[in-house]
């Protein structure tokens, strides 16, 4: 699959690992979609590129807001080959602990808002943009289109506080091989990314000496890993027609202690 006047739907992609696929994308030749609830990210990305790049207000695991936004860049674009999924979000809870001060359980809807966003929230795009992709024409390879997740280390590695977290990733690995063998007739294939410690917004927010100590934890290269290397595997996962149906960590080789 060439990305050249290609187009991509990115979920999450008005900032972090979103933003720079897309970015990179653009660079090769193709359109993108963004997906995304920061209206003022999306909207400036949007004039930032003019005609290629189209912002789309979304919240992926909204049915209705999903098939629409499908329905609007298939109107626009005519066809989309490509998906990357990285809308999510990452609280930190203790299933038993203080919050705000209390003692006590894992809030439950905490837990349901991020099995909801991350988990079924990338389902849902997968779900409705493979019943797209399945009208497109395949190329020489017989492809039709390519679906990328964003899973983390977390789902093997979960941390202490990160329950809901790396339940919901864990279930975007336990996917992927059941959906890649879903769409295999379809010429669609399916992987994941799972990233290690990367520059996201989450831990830019964090002191400096913090995301030093923490790259730092990493083997090779000993640093936080860049936004446009998870990028770059993206585009060599949508040009390798042999990747499917799997994992794919991206993480300096480092497996994360308890805390």
């Amino acid at each position: 699959m060439q990305l050249k006047n290609a187009t991509a739907i990115i979920t999450g992609g008005a900032s972090g690992l979103g933003e720079a696929t897309a970015r990179l994308f653009l660079k090769q030749g193709a359109n993108v979609a963004v997906l995304d609830l920061n209206e003022v990210l999306g909207q400036k990305l949007e004039s930032e590129f003019p005609g290629r790049l189209k912002f789309v207000k979304t919240d992926v695991s909204g049915e209705t807001e999903v098939q629409n936004a499908i329905d609007k860049i298939l109107s626009l674009f005519g066809s989309f080959k490509i998906v990357v999924n990285c809308a999510g979000i990452a609280p930190a809870r203790k299933i038993v602990g203080k919050t705000d001060g209390i003692y006590g359980p894992h809030a439950l809807d905490v837990f349901e808002k991020t099995i909801k966003i991350n988990l079924t929230g990338t389902f849902n795009v997968m779900r409705l943009a493979a019943f797209a992709m399945e009208k497109n024409q395949p190329n020489d390879e017989g492809e039709r289109g390519v679906i990328i997740n964003t899973a983390s280390i977390s789902a093997y590695d979960g941390q202490m506080g990160q329950v809901a977290y790396a339940a919901s990733k864990g279930g975007i690995v336990s996917m992927t091989l059941p959906v890649a063998r879903d769409l295999a007739k379809s010429g669609i294939r399916v992987m994941a990314i799972a990233p290690g410690l990367f520059e996201t917004p989450l831990m830019l927010g964090l002191p400096e000496d913090a995301r030093i100590s923490l790259g730092q934890q990493i083997p090779f290269p000993s640093r936080l890993g860049r936004p446009s290397e998870y990028a770059l595997l993206a585009k060599s996962i949508v040009e390798n027609p042999m990747l499917n149906g799997e994992v794919i960590r991206l993480d300096g080789a480092i497996r994360m202690a308890p805390r």
